[in-house]
């Protein structure tokens, strides 16, 4: 009797191995699989040889819904806008792109796609910061990409 009990045992400590090895292998597969093959979702997508630009959009001058559709038009231009809400007054007068992390480059994309020339480009390094550049609205929000638009389709 003892050797049945024994045999019926190891029987099922074979199969149990054999369904927590296949899991392990599924999960092993999933992990290689999430960071090595690029997600299929195009809103993610980046050209190849382009990093990723990290940005966050303060509203400079007070007008309610700006940043939202900033940040809108600048993630349809390839960027990844982790953060949105007002700026620390409301009497920014132009729009400026501020590099945070000693990117300029990455802070000159951002303004090339808002229309705004180079000297609009400021840098205030920050180590606290997580992000590569602020975009600052100013009061001249309604000549910029994202808003001449729509002023102009309203019409």
């Amino acid at each position: 009797m003892g050797k049945q009990r024994t045999g019926w045992s190891n029987v099922v400590l074979n199969v149990t191995m054999m369904v927590l090895g296949l899991a392990v292998l599924v999960l092993l597969y999933a992990l290689i699989r999430s960071n090595l093959v690029p997600s299929p979702d195009a809103s993610t997508e980046v050209e190849p040889g382009r990093d990723i630009i990290q940005v966050e959009i303060r509203n400079g001058c007070g007008v309610s819904g700006l940043a939202e559709g900033m940040r809108q038009f600048l993630r349809q231009e390839g960027f990844d806008v982790v953060e949105v809400g007002n700026h620390s007054s409301f009497n920014q007068a132009q729009t400026i792109v501020v590099d945070r992390v000693g990117n300029l480059e990455a802070a000159r994309r951002v303004a090339a796609s808002l229309g705004l020339s180079e000297e609009r480009v400021k840098q205030e390094l920050r180590q606290d910061y997580f992000l590569d550049a602020s975009v600052i609205i100013g009061q001249d929000y309604a000549t910029l990409p994202p808003f001449a638009e729509t002023s102009v389709a309203d019409e």
